[in-house]
């Protein structure tokens, strides 16, 4: 009955919520040509979607814990689903900018009402198992925008295809205000003011910070380039068509939804024997940053096998939340992992921004952008990496229970 009636309906908004967040690694290219953009702005339209969604977690968190996941996560898609027809119907270059933004806002609780829900619903030794299934169901949603999408624009024009989206949008938002029941998740008298001074009491824990900034360089890269500049890189630097670049991200997603799985699962078994998974957390960002290397080089052998492990090392940034959810109480879930959601959010927005900024400091040609640029700007990323595992593992002692 809870899987039913709680777990699918929101792991179909977060599948959504994903779709939209991963779609402009494929029509990116296409809304350049049409639109005349440079990289810069062509990151800028992409990265946005981060903006907004990051810019949003500490309303976000006080409105999950005050007012439960299901009618935050339900009016919130309803701005998705108004930002999704904006950007389908948009002539001009700042309506898909707002588009997008409305996007971002509109999915921001996708995640965070699952996490909640979970939280509410769920024993605490199967939280991490939970938002590893939450993640990889994500990473289904990134799949549909690969492969899938790469053969429905044959046949259909991209607007066409947002507009798909936002019926499907609408059909979430009905599963949860039919579907999902209420369940008291707070205390009645908590006010607003009481509501904020727990965020306040996160953002003073030297835990936050550590795991946090860790986070944050992580995702710079992981949900950066993802999300548009592999595709890019694929396409200028290996040479990929469009239909071998819809291929692998096919595969990258696929190794995203088994890292999330898999990190899910060994979280779990440690929590069961009483260890901690912070090892673990920090394992996963330094293999992330070895595999980085090579691709910021320009190494084209095997590139397809590094992408793979870069992204599925990456998803390790899933164990972040469960690990600082359990140092805090149960009514202070939301407020704990949207806070935290402010590193993923800005990481990849600054990220993806970034690199197009950097690249686009190289001249573009008819083909692409200087693969030289590409050097540059990942290097970068792995350096961002790299400062925030040294500033975790600085701070190791403060989860030795965690």
């Amino acid at each position: 009955m809870i899987l039913l009636r709680v777990t699918l309906p929101f792991l179909a908004g977060y599948f959504l919520s994903y779709n939209y967040r991963a779609i402009n690694a494929l029509l990116g290219p296409l809304l350049a040509e049409e639109f005349a953009l440079s990289a810069a702005e062509l990151g800028f339209l992409t990265s946005v979607y981060f903006l907004a969604f990051g810019a949003f977690q500490i309303p976000l968190g006080v409105l999950l814990d005050r007012f439960g996941p299901r009618r935050v996560n339900a009016s919130l898609l309803l701005v998705a689903a108004c930002g999704a027809l904006l950007f389908a119907t948009g002539q001009s270059y700042a309506e898909l900018v707002t588009g997008r933004a409305l996007i971002g806002v509109g999915v921001s609780g996708c995640l965070m009402a699952s996490f909640q829900a979970w939280v509410l619903w769920h024993p605490p030794e199967r939280i991490a198992m939970l938002n590893g299934i939450a993640f990889a169901t994500g990473g289904l949603g990134a799949i549909s925008a690969s492969v899938p999408l790469e053969l429905l624009l044959r046949l259909l024009g991209w607007r066409d295809i947002f507009l798909i989206l936002v019926g499907f949008n609408f059909a979430v938002v009905a599963l949860l205000a039919v579907v999902v029941p209420e369940r008291a998740q707070t205390r009645r008298g908590e006010s607003l003011a009481e509501s904020l001074a727990g965020v306040g009491r996160i953002l003073v824990d030297a835990a936050f910070w550590r795991v946090g900034l860790a986070l944050f360089g992580l995702q710079a890269a992981v949900g950066s380039l993802l999300t548009l500049w592999m595709a890019t890189w694929l396409r200028d630097v290996a040479g990929y068509s469009r239909a071998e670049v819809g291929q692998m991200l096919l595969f990258a997603n696929l190794a995203l939804i088994a890292g999330f799985l898999g990190y899910g699962r060994a979280a779990d078994a440690l929590a069961r024997h009483g260890r901690s998974a912070f090892p673990l957390f920090a394992g996963g960002i330094g293999c992330a940053a070895a595999c980085l290397a090579p691709l910021a080089l320009g190494v084209t052998v095997a590139a397809p096998l590094l992408w793979m492990l870069f992204v599925g090392c990456g998803t390790v940034g899933s164990l972040a939340y469960s690990i600082l959810t359990r140092r805090y109480p149960r009514d202070m879930a939301g407020r704990v992992n949207a806070t935290l959601n402010i590193f993923t959010f800005s990481g990849a927005f600054l990220g993806q921004w970034g690199v197009g900024l950097v690249i686009g400091r190289w001249p573009q040609s008819a083909a692409g952008y200087d693969p030289q640029a590409y050097s540059y700007a990942f290097g970068l990323l792995w350096l961002a990496i790299l400062a925030g595992l040294a500033w975790l593992w600085s701070g190791r002692r403060l989860f030795a229970n965690a």
